[in-house]
C-alpha cells in the first residue's frame, strides 16, 4: 500500500528540535544545500543532515519519503532560484536567452548540488512552472508545436549539459581545478607548430577561452538556429 502523503502543515513538528527550530521542507533543503556546499555529496546523509538540524535523523521522513525525494526537491529549489524575478518580455530571443543563462547560473552556483540533481526530472512546483515559461515563449515566436517540442528538448538538455558539465569541474578539489586550468597554459601552448600546426595556431586563444564556460555560445548558436527555423 502506498504510503499516504499529508500537508507539511500537518507534518510539521509541533514543538521545536532542541536547539529551538522548528522544521519544515524549505529549511531542511536550504541545510542539505550547505551541507552539499561544505562536504559535497558523500556528505549528505540522513544522519548529519539531522546532526545539523539538531533532530533525530527519522523526523526528517516526515518531510520526505527518503533522500532521494529531497534530492528532487533541492533540484527544484535551484529551478525555482532561476525564476525568481524573471518576467517575460515579449521578445522571445532575449527572453529565452535569459531563461537559459538562469537556470544555467543556478545550478553552477551550487556546483556539488548540481551534480546530483541536473539529471533527474522532479515533476515539482519551479520545474513545471520552467518548462510552461520556455514552451510559451516558443510558442508566442510562432513556432509550431511540433518544432516548438524539438526546441524545447535540445534547450533543456542543452543547458542542463552544460550546468552538469561546469559544476562537476567546479566541485573538482582546488588543486585538481587548478591542475586542468594550467594545462592549457603548461602544455597546449607550448605544443609544437611542426606537429601540431592547428593547435599552435590557436593556442593562444585557446588558454583564455576553455577555462570559461563555453555556455553563451552554445546558447547562442541554439537561438540562432530557432531564428533560421522562424525565418
Amino acid at each position: 500500500m502506498p504510503k499516504i502523503v499529508v500537508s507539511e502543515e500537518k507534518r510539521r513538528r509541533r514543538r521545536p528540535t532542541r536547539g529551538g527550530t522548528v522544521l519544515s521542507e524549505q529549511l531542511i533543503v536550504e541545510t542539505a544545500l550547505r551541507l552539499l556546499r561544505e562536504h559535497g555529496s558523500a556528505g549528505l546523509t540522513a544522519r548529519r543532515l539531522g546532526l545539523a538540524l539538531d533532530c533525530d535523523p527519522s523526523t526528517l521522513y516526515r518531510y520526505f519519503r527518503g533522500m532521494d525525494e529531497l534530492t528532487l526537491a533541492i533540484g527544484d529549489t535551484l529551478i525555482g532560484q532561476a525564476l525568481r524575478g524573471w518576467s517575460p518580455s515579449g521578445d522571445w530571443r532575449h527572453d529565452l536567452r535569459t531563461l537559459g543563462l538562469r537556470i544555467h547560473g543556478a545550478y553552477v552556483s551550487h556546483p556539488q548540488a548540481a551534480v546530483l540533481t541536473t539529471s533527474r526530472v522532479t515533476g515539482r512546483a519551479n520545474e513545471l512552472a520552467a518548462d510552461e515559461a520556455v514552451l510559451s515563449v516558443l510558442r508566442g515566436a510562432g513556432l509550431p508545436v511540433r518544432d516548438v517540442v524539438a526546441v524545447y528538448h535540445a534547450f533543456i538538455d542543452q543547458t542542463l549539459a552544460f550546468a552538469a558539465l561546469d559544476a562537476a569541474s567546479l566541485a573538482l578539489p582546488n588543486a585538481a581545478l587548478r591542475s586542468d586550468e594550467e594545462m592549457w597554459q603548461s602544455t597546449y601552448r607550448r605544443v609544437p607548430a611542426a606537429t601540431h600546426p592547428h593547435i599552435a595556431e590557436v593556442a593562444p586563444l585557446l588558454a583564455p577561452e576553455m577555462v570559461a564556460s563555453a555556455y553563451p555560445t552554445a546558447l547562442d548558436l541554439l537561438l540562432d538556429g530557432v531564428a533560421a527555423r522562424l525565418r
